[in-house]
């Protein structure tokens, strides 16, 4: 009777269908997690194709350009085989005039000529026009060439042309830090005054910050009446805050032009009340007054609707519990409901400082000159200049601040604790 109670203690637990039951719950487990990986599936290529895909093609443009290797065969041959230090002899030049030839029949020495003005400006025209003649230059090719033009002598040019002989090369990311390389091939910042894109970046983040913190300032009392309003009346504020979104980003900012601009409906209002002298109209547009105007208004409401999803869900009785208790009621609103609103803040401020840095349509309507973000100048690198491989480091750089703004944001305040609804 004992054996035969110690063999029914001592067997396996099994399921309705005889499986033991660890195997059964972990067939059960997986197929749970295959289930909800399908389910996520479509969404997981959707990200892959329209986010990481091209993330990845950006980073990869930014060190990567093959326009000068892949149409001078020649002249690269021969750089793959000789350390040139200065001007090199007969033999780089005869390479060089052959790989003209076939350029200009191929009709790609503007490629060629581009991707070396890159670096070199003023180069395109020396490699068009050589280009032209290279075809009734005899040998020696070194002096056919010098007197065609004699800054075909340049050691800085032929640095340039070693460097661009390998696709790979890190010059865009210097020429995005205004850094570039000298005759001997050192790294040295650019001139004082052709330092464009540091201060540029600069310039991006000091806007941001300020839009983020008027943003800010302005949404809290907003949020903070919807959320203690009787709820017809926050309802109907509500449609007031979400009426910007069901308004066109082009319209809204051409509105801001008609009202701000010296002949505005603003000046127009301040010149009529006797505030300002007609000759003293205030400039508020085409510039960063302008920039800063629009763009706070455009993302304003990403910054009410954090901080309202956060203040609505804080009990009221918290506040009225510190007053009972002698608080005053600032100190109640200060150590009590401020407090809890953290999370709101900290979701809008990062959710509006992220937007701010990649704003292009508005700095570039009402900013002019002055009120000009990085993105505008990666935006005329991708239409105008073409200089696809800049316009890609640039954007590099700008999502390294990016990851590492969200980096010092979550070890500051924690991501975990931010609350978007």
């Amino acid at each position: 009777m004992e054996t035969q109670s110690t063999l029914q203690n001592d067997a396996p637990l099994t399921a309705a269908d005889g499986t033991p039951l660890h195997k059964a719950l972990g067939r059960a487990t997986r197929r749970a997690k295959w289930r909800a990986f399908l389910l996520v599936f479509p969404l997981l290529i959707f990200i892959i194709i329209t986010f990481a895909i091209p993330i990845a093609q950006m980073l990869y443009r930014s060190v990567n350009n093959t326009a000068f290797s892949d149409n001078m065969p020649n002249l690269v041959a021969y750089f793959a085989n000789n350390e040139v230090t200065g001007v090199p002899g007969e033999d780089a030049y005869a390479a060089l005039v052959a790989d003209l030839v076939q350029a200009r029949e191929a009709k790609t020495i503007g490629v060629v000529a581009t991707r070396i003005n890159y670096e070199l400006p003023g180069a395109r025209s020396q490699f068009t026009g050589g280009a032209r003649k290279a075809k009734k230059l005899e040998a020696p090719f070194k002096e056919a060439l010098i007197d065609v033009d004699e800054d075909w002598n340049d050691p800085h040019l032929w640095n340039v042309m070693q460097r661009a002989a390998n696709p790979v090369s890190a010059s865009f990311y210097l020429a995005a830090l205004d850094m570039k390389y000298d005759d001997t091939g050192n790294i040295v910042r650019a001139p004082e005054k052709k330092r464009i894109y540091v201060p540029l970046f600069v310039r991006t983040l000091w806007l941001s910050a300020l839009i983020s913190v008027l943003c800010l300032i302005l949404a809290f009392p907003v949020a903070r009446l919807l959320a203690t309003l009787p709820l017809r009346y926050s309802n109907l504020l509500m449609i007031f805050v979400l009426l910007p979104f069901w308004t066109s980003l082009l319209v809204r900012t051409t509105a801001w032009i008609a009202l701000l601009q010296s002949q505005g409906v603003l000046n127009d209002m301040l010149v009529g009340t006797n505030i300002l002298a007609d000759e003293n109209r205030v400039q508020l547009m085409y510039n960063q007054a302008g920039t800063i105007i629009a763009m706070t208004h455009i993302l304003l409401p990403f910054m009410i609707l954090p901080l309202y999803s956060v203040m609505k869900s804080i009990p009221p009785t918290y506040v009225r519990a510190a007053r009972s208790l002698g608080a005053s009621s600032w100190t109640a609103f200060w150590k009590v409901y401020f407090p809890q609103t953290i999370p709101g803040i900290g979701a809008g401020v990062l959710l509006v400082f992220i937007l701010s840095i990649g704003f292009y349509i508005t700095p570039a309507l009402v900013g002019g000159s002055s009120g000009q973000l990085i993105s505008n100048e990666i935006a005329r690198h991708m239409l105008q200049s073409l200089n696809w491989s800049l316009a890609a480091a640039l954007g590099g750089i700008l999502l390294l601040i990016i990851i590492v703004f969200y980096w010092l944001f979550d070890k500051v305040v924690g991501v975990d604790n931010m609350k978007l609804g």
